[in-house]
């Protein structure tokens, strides 16, 4: 997996997307194809009886015998995930995400993430959308079916150029606030960032500092849909290496500053900050409700993910409650 991130970063963005479709169907293909609550929890997944089978869009092992047999007409077990389900997606494009020491730069693997979403969303019926949060402010992208759709938003998201200035600059607690807006039906939201705008200052407790102004809206966000919060982070900047006088510049501001790493007290200083950051983040999201994946440059994406699905469900399985069977 390591080799094919490196190799995945350097390709042109149509050979980027061949071989990231490749990567994820080869490797979520078949699992929990076409139910939204592999990704979260939720009463979705609870029995709502059974149907008249249908040829070709059924599978077998899905049939319920036990009514069958009473009806002597084929059926198969239904649950309310059935449903026609909208899943929107919102992906931070900010400058902070053009970044990356490890395998990949947080914006490949926010794109990679909307993949795997997709992937693990697609349905008969089911739809997908997006808002990009890029240096012009909100792009929007109505929710479509199918596989096309699907590559075509990954296509927009690899093309967002780097590197330029905001002209437009949308918060991150805005802009989740306009997924709200933009969603009035029950579905499924999923935000991707770095989650680093407006996050308390540096030295602030995570656990005693104020909010992230973001909190709120992905609070507001939580009370009407299922809510996936996925946090893209790089190992940078969690700690800072000694690698003498360096740099840093302020993607999001373009200000720099020049620090010399060399510095014990420095470093550790940086390693808290960025811990009380991350607290934060991890605190916020929760205190909202969404459901929290996070997600590094230098890890196994996939594995990651796949990880958090067989978690959720284990979270649905646990939680479903102990239903007589309905009849059709």
């Amino acid at each position: 997996m390591t080799g094919h991130a490196t190799a995945l970063s350097r390709l042109a963005p149509e050979q980027r997307l061949r071989r990231l479709e490749l990567a994820v169907t080869r490797r979520l293909d078949g699992l929990l194809h076409g139910q939204h609550l592999g990704l979260l929890p939720g009463p979705g997944s609870e029995p709502a009886g059974s149907r008249e089978y249908r040829p070709g869009e059924d599978e077998v092992r899905r049939m319920d015998w036990s009514v069958t047999a009473r009806t002597t007409v084929p059926h198969v077990r239904t649950v309310d995930a059935d449903r026609e389900l909208t899943t929107t997606v919102l992906v931070d494009a900010t400058p902070s995400m053009d970044f990356g020491t490890a395998e990949l730069e947080k914006r490949e693997l926010a794109v990679a993430a909307v993949a795997a979403v997709g992937v693990l969303t697609a349905g008969l019926g089911n739809r997908l959308g997006a808002h990009l949060l890029g240096h012009q402010g909100l792009r929007r992208f109505p929710a479509r079916t199918g596989r096309p759709h699907l590559l075509g938003l990954l296509r927009a998201l690899l093309a967002v150029p780097r590197g330029i200035p905001a002209t437009q600059a949308v918060p991150l607690a805005e802009a989740v606030d306009g997924l709200r807006r933009a969603t009035p039906r029950r579905g499924l939201a999923v935000v991707v960032s770095d989650f680093l705008d407006a996050l308390p200052d540096e030295g602030v407790s995570g656990a005693d500092g104020p909010p992230p102004a973001w909190e709120q809206p992905l609070r507001r966000l939580a009370a009407r849909h299922q809510v996936l919060a996925v946090e893209v982070t790089d190992p940078r900047e969690l700690e800072l290496p000694d690698v003498g006088l360096i740099t840093l510049v302020d993607p999001e501001s373009g200000r720099r500053r020049e620090v010399s790493t060399g510095s014990r007290k420095l470093r550790e200083r940086y390693a808290a900050a960025a811990a009380a950051q991350r607290l934060a983040v991890t605190l916020a999201v929760r205190r909202s409700g969404a459901t929290h994946l996070r997600l590094s440059t230098d890890r196994d994406w996939i594995t990651d993910i796949v990880r958090h699905v067989h978690a959720q469900r284990r979270l649905a399985g646990a939680a479903r409650p102990h239903r007589r069977e309905v009849s059709g």
